[in-house]
């Protein structure tokens, strides 16, 4: 499984990369925008992301919009229904509305922080990746 991690927060990164190593190869971008510099390359190179794993709260680019432009790309690449890349929003907001939005912008999961390694495995087993 190749994973992509896209979180401003160093230690918060590391933590979720070394989590998802047990299930294969993990990249990390620092915000958004590089987030989806990140996807657009994987796209271009075949080499596609199976889960993405991204904060909210990010300069640059925020995570909502992060998730409306992968979602865009992978649109224009014909990459629909299960072929797209699952995407777990992981923050520190618990309210209705931020996960009414994130679902509305079509991630397929909502981890809130902070993430234990079972609720990361638990996430990615409901999405059948592992």
């Amino acid at each position: 499984m190749k994973s992509l991690v896209i979180e401003d927060d160093y230690i918060t990164s590391m933590v979720l990369q070394e989590m998802l190593l047990a299930y294969g190869t993990s990249d990390i971008a620092e915000n958004g925008l590089l987030g989806v510099n990140a996807v657009e390359k994987s796209i271009q190179t075949n080499e596609f992301y199976d889960v993405i794993f991204s904060d909210i709260m990010m300069p640059e680019m925020d995570g909502m919009e992060a998730l409306e432009k992968i979602r865009e790309i992978e649109s224009n690449h014909n990459i629909e229904g299960k072929d797209r890349t699952k995407i777990i929003m992981c923050t520190a907001l618990d309210d209705y509305e931020t996960v009414k939005k994130s679902f509305s912008n079509q991630c397929d999961g909502y981890l809130v922080k902070p993430f234990t390694t079972e609720k990361v495995s638990e996430a990615l087993k409901n999405l059948n990746l592992i």
